[in-house]
């Protein structure tokens, strides 16, 4: 698919088919992920892979818990701090690794949703996931089959430019 396509047409994607996915492609996604651009070429960052029965748990987290009960998996990403030298260039480079990771999975048909809320109880988090506070969690990206496309829109460029 065409990438300013392929940009256009991702969505968040809240409910998902119960259909199984392979493991090669969850190695797929986040391989797209690690060759996002990083200061220094750092890449620091570090990924956790949520299946059930761990994704119930996850969902306790956060208000948005039906986005992860519903997923066929999930990825944490958290900041690598030790590998970290730049906080500000850092917390960019995971942005563009996340935004990897939402776009090859859409063109593999699956669909994403990058929960943010859930970050309130990221300290939690890290402690059931036996997460050293080296890593700090920076999203939970739920994945699966959607089970409906939706579209979107966008405004005017015209209204996203200085004059």
């Amino acid at each position: 698919m065409d990438i300013l396509k392929l940009i256009k047409t991702r969505r968040s994607i809240r409910r998902y088919k119960k259909l199984t996915v392979n493991k090669r492609v969850i190695k797929r996604i986040i391989q797209a992920g690690i060759w996002a651009p990083s200061g220094l070429n750092n890449q620091p960052w570090k990924f956790k892979v949520i299946t059930n029965p761990e994704l119930e748990v996850l969902s306790k987290y956060t208000k948005c818990s039906q986005i992860i009960k519903q997923a066929v998996f999930a990825i944490c990403v958290f900041l690598d701090k030790k590998r970290s030298y730049s906080r500000d260039k850092d917390l960019m480079s995971v942005g563009a690794c996340i935004q990897n990771m939402l776009l090859f999975s859409w063109q593999m048909g699956l669909g994403s949703c990058w929960l943010g809320e859930i970050l309130r109880k990221k300290q939690a988090i890290n402690k059931y996931l036996k997460i050293d506070s080296d890593f700090e969690l920076m999203a939970v990206i739920s994945f699966g089959y959607p089970f409906k496309k939706s579209k979107s829109s966008r405004r005017n460029i015209k209204s996203f430019m200085f004059e």
